[in-house]
């Protein structure tokens, strides 16, 4: 006999929506650190965009004031320059984030052992467990990653304005700024992603009949 369920993708959704619903403050917890990291990767690369639209202005006293600021311009091409300590406290937010959201798939694996085992006993494939636990996951990275983006740029875009007042309004490159906006939501998708895939193959390898014996 074939063993084969095939369920539409909406159903899938369905049951991966309701999957959040069920388990509502795990799955904030893991969009809250998604929303922290991309909110303050945002934060500094808005920054960044802020401070290269003021220098196009080519006002020394704006210059001069991003230099106080902390910010690195070079002197030959009059661009910012990210310091290595930037890059890497940038980097080590985003691990710190795959990290958490790995630590957190895992924890709902073990929580829904008999549910896995039940849909597998029903006849349910591998790659379905897969494609619900990634639809998660992919819900969580988007919400994270558009609150996160509109956070970070938000926060970056006030500080300038306290720092600078409001002549920075000028010179605001919009265009550059909605692209970190974009970028910052497709790397909350992506650690998320990323976060889910290992937990996402261990529950699709889980046996029914071991997963069905567990004590909850």
């Amino acid at each position: 006999m074939r063993r084969l369920v095939e369920l539409p993708l909406s159903k899938s959704f369905k049951m991966a929506f309701q999957s959040i619903r069920v388990r509502f403050f795990r799955s904030l917890v893991t969009t809250m650190s998604l929303i922290l990291a991309v909110a303050f990767f945002t934060f500094i690369q808005t920054g960044n965009d802020t401070a290269k639209g003021l220098i196009a202005s080519e006002n020394q006293t704006i210059i001069s004031d991003l230099i106080e600021a902390g910010y690195d311009i070079d002197p030959d091409t009059k661009t910012i320059v990210s310091s290595a300590k930037q890059r890497w406290i940038v980097f080590l937010s985003l691990l710190v984030c795959v990290v958490g959201i790995i630590n957190a798939q895992l924890m709902s694996v073990t929580e829904r052992f008999r549910e896995i085992g039940t849909l597998k006993c029903l006849g349910a494939l591998d790659r379905f467990i897969v494609r619900i636990f990634v639809i998660e996951a992919t819900m969580q990275g988007l919400a994270g990653g558009v609150a996160g983006a509109i956070l970070g740029a938000s926060v970056s875009l006030l500080s300038a304005l306290i720092k600078f007042g409001l002549v920075m309004t000028i010179h605001i490159p919009w265009t550059q700024i909605i692209t970190t906006m974009f970028y910052g939501m497709c790397t909350g998708t992506i650690l998320s992603l990323l976060g889910v895939l290992y937990p996402a193959i261990i529950a699709s390898r889980m046996q029914p009949v071991e997963a069905m014996r567990v004590e909850q």
